[in-house]
């Protein structure tokens, strides 16, 4: 979801090969700054959905428990063992969902900094401060930008491994290794 933005974000820079006309970065990053507020909305309207999704398993995990021991009141051992295997499944599902609540959560958190950090350079920019400003050398106009963005790659980079990281974890849990 997120990634659209990013894209966006580095064709500000790549589109020119580096060299970066201050109106057109200032124009670029304003729309990844929109389409990341936008992305991040999105995230936000996925963990509502996540939370609703959780409750509504735990209610079936409640139902299936109550079940089962009303099940367990009754002589018939058949009607005790489907109970408790509902149960289970109800009671695995609502750790999956706990577990993807917390991994969303995480990722619109990583999500909100990077807005806010890209809307800091957004008013830098804006004000003629930072790599769009008119002050800037034109001998070696892309070094310091270039720099910069290599650093929020690599830093962009080692949180999309962390979040591929709990992903992998969560589908081995699963049994979905792919």
């Amino acid at each position: 979801m997120f990634d659209g933005f990013r894209a966006r974000f580095d064709r500000i820079f790549d589109e020119q090969g580096g060299r970066v006309d201050g109106r057109a970065y200032v124009a670029g990053l304003r729309d990844a700054v929109v389409e990341a507020r936008a992305a991040v909305a999105a995230m936000r309207d996925g963990i509502v959905a996540t939370e609703r999704e959780l409750a509504a398993e735990r209610r079936q995990l409640d139902d299936a428990e109550r079940r089962g021991r009303l099940a367990a009141e009754l002589p018939d051992p058949e009607t005790v063992e489907v109970a408790e295997r509902f149960a289970a499944r109800h009671r695995e599902r609502v750790g999956v969902l706990e577990r993807k609540l917390a991994v969303q959560r995480d990722e619109v958190g990583m999500a909100e900094r990077e807005v806010e950090e890209m809307t800091a350079q957004l008013r830098q920019a804006q004000q003629g401060v930072g790599p769009a400003s008119a002050a800037r050398p034109v001998a070696d106009p892309g070094a310091d930008l270039e720099s910069d963005l290599l650093a929020a790659r690599a830093e962009r980079a080692r949180h999309e491994a962390a979040v591929e990281a709990q992903l992998a974890h969560l589908k081995k849990k699963l049994g979905k290794d792919q």
